[in-house]
C-alpha cells in the first residue's frame, strides 16, 4: 500500500474531542460523568430559529445555493454586523459555510505558502497551528500569560513579526482563557498589522459572549478592512452546534479565491440551515440574552468553586464560556495529569492546558456551558478529590 501524502502528517485535531470519548467509555461502565470538555451550549436552538429551518425544508428548499451563500443571508450578516459590532461590510464580501472552521481552512489555505510564518495566540484553539502547519507555512506561538490576565504582550509580539510573516491569527474573546482584547491592545496590534503589511485573521465566534467591558473588532479601525478575515458563526450566540453555520468577512481581494475554494470541496452550505441563520440574525430571539445572562451566572459561581480550592486558582474570564484555572498548586507532575486523574478518579472530564498549545502547561480548560447543579457537583468532586492530594502534595 502506498503511503498518505506527507501533508497529513502535519494535520493536528482537537483533543477535545479524544478526552469525551474516554469519558463516554467509562460512561458505559456505569461512571457517572461531569462533562466540561466540550466547548458547546447545552441550549436547546431557540425555536423560533427551528421553525424557520423546518418550514424552509417543507417549501422544498433541498437545492444547490451560490458557492458563497444565499443573498438573503449575506445581506443578514452585513446588517447584523453593522448594527451589532460598527463593521461596515458589502454583502458580497460575505462567504457562508458549514460551520466556521471552513474560514480558518480557506483563509489560511489562500494566504500562506511554503516559508512564510503566521502567528497565532497561545493558549489558542488547536486548529490554528494545524492549519498554519498543513499549508506548509510555519507557525509561530505567541504567549498569552496569566500575568498579564491572558492579553499578549505587544512588545513580544513585535519581536515575533520577521520578514516571513505574513497573517496574524487574533481571537477576543479566546477559547481557552476567556480573555477579552482591549481597545487599546486592538489599536496598536491594527498599527503594527498596517505597518509590517499583515493580514489579519479575526476570530471573533465569542464575540456576543462579553461579560465585562465591550467586544472590540479589528476590522473597524483605520485600514483594516482590506486586510481582516472576520470570521464568525452561529455555534455559540444561537446554540446551534449541530446546524453547522458559520461565515466570513473577506477583503475583495480574497472573495473570489476563497469563493473558489468552497466550490472546490463543499460547494454550498444547506439551504434549510442558511434559511434558520437568516431568521437568527433578522429577529433575535430573546432566548439568546437569557443564554448569555445565565452563562455570567455560571461563570461567577465556578470561579468562586475554585478559587475555594487549596492548590487551585482561577482568575474571571471576561468572555465565551471557559475558565482557565492555574493547578500548579496541586503538586502533579503536569497538567495533563490533573486532567487525566480528575476524569478517572472524580468523574470530571476536563481538558488540560496543553490541547492548546505549551503555554497552556500548569492550567485546565473548564466549559461552564453546562447547569449550576452539573456545574457545582464538578466542583465539589474536585475540591473532595484535591483534598486527598494534600499529603502527597506536601510531601513533595
Amino acid at each position: 500500500m502506498r503511503p498518505l501524502a506527507s501533508r497529513m502528517s502535519r494535520l493536528g485535531t482537537e483533543t477535545a474531542f479524544e478526552v469525551l470519548a474516554k469519558a463516554r467509555a467509562l460512561e458505559a461502565k456505569g461512571r457517572d460523568i461531569v462533562h466540561l470538555e466540550i466547548g458547546e451550549p447545552d441550549f436547546d436552538t431557540p425555536p423560533a430559529i427551528v421553525a424557520a429551518g423546518v418550514a424552509a425544508l417543507e417549501r422544498g428548499e433541498t437545492h444547490y445555493t451560490p458557492s458563497a451563500g444565499m443573498v438573503e443571508l449575506r445581506e443578514a450578516i452585513a446588517r447584523y454586523l453593522s448594527e451589532r459590532r460598527g463593521v461596515h461590510a458589502d454583502p458580497d464580501q460575505v462567504i457562508v459555510t458549514p460551520g466556521a472552521k471552513p474560514i480558518m481552512f480557506y483563509a489560511l489555505l489562500a494566504l500562506l505558502d511554503q516559508g512564510d510564518e503566521a502567528i497565532y495566540p497561545d493558549p489558542g484553539f488547536p486548529i490554528y497551528s494545524s492549519m498554519i502547519n498543513f499549508a506548509g507555512a510555519r507557525g509561530v506561538p505567541l504567549a498569552l500569560r496569566e500575568e498579564n490576565d491572558f492579553q499578549p504582550d505587544l512588545d513580544e509580539l513585535r519581536r515575533l513579526v520577521s520578514p516571513r510573516t505574513k497573517v496574524l491569527v487574533l481571537n477576543s474573546p479566546n477559547n481557552p482563557t476567556g480573555g477579552v482584547l482591549s481597545r487599546a491592545a486592538i489599536r496598536e496590534i491594527a498599527a503594527l498589522a498596517r505597518e509590517r503589511d499583515l493580514w489579519v485573521l479575526a476570530d471573533e465566534i465569542y464575540g456576543e459572549l462579553v461579560y465585562d467591558g465591550e467586544h472590540h473588532s479589528i476590522a473597524v479601525e483605520d485600514g483594516m478592512a482590506e486586510r481582516t478575515i472576520l470570521l464568525d458563526g452561529f455555534s455559540k450566540t444561537f446554540a446551534m452546534t449541530g446546524w453547522r453555520l458559520g461565515y466570513g468577512v473577506f477583503p475583495r481581494a480574497l472573495v473570489e479565491p476563497v469563493a473558489k475554494l468552497v466550490t472546490n470541496s463543499v460547494s454550498c452550505t444547506a439551504t434549510f440551515v442558511q434559511r434558520a441563520g437568516t431568521a437568527a440574525l433578522s429577529s433575535r430571539p430573546p432566548e439568546v440574552d437569557r443564554m448569555i445572562a445565565e452563562f455570567r451566572r455560571r461563570r461567577d459561581a465556578v470561579v468562586k468553586g475554585l478559587n475555594a480550592v487549596p492548590g487551585i486558582t482561577c482568575r474571571v474570564p471576561h468572555g465565551a464560556f471557559y475558565v482557565f484555572p492555574n493547578v500548579r498548586g496541586l503538586g502533579l507532575r503536569s497538567s495533563t495529569e490533573v486532567a487525566d486523574r480528575l476524569l478517572t478518579e472524580a468523574g470530571v472530564a476536563t481538558l488540560t492546558g496543553t490541547c492548546f498549545g505549551g503555554a497552556g502547561e500548569g492550567y485546565l480548560r473548564l466549559s461552564y456551558a453546562n447547569s449550576l447543579a452539573n456545574l457545582d457537583k464538578a466542583v465539589s468532586r474536585i475540591a473532595e478529590w484535591s483534598s486527598r492530594l494534600a499529603p502527597l502534595s506536601t510531601a513533595r
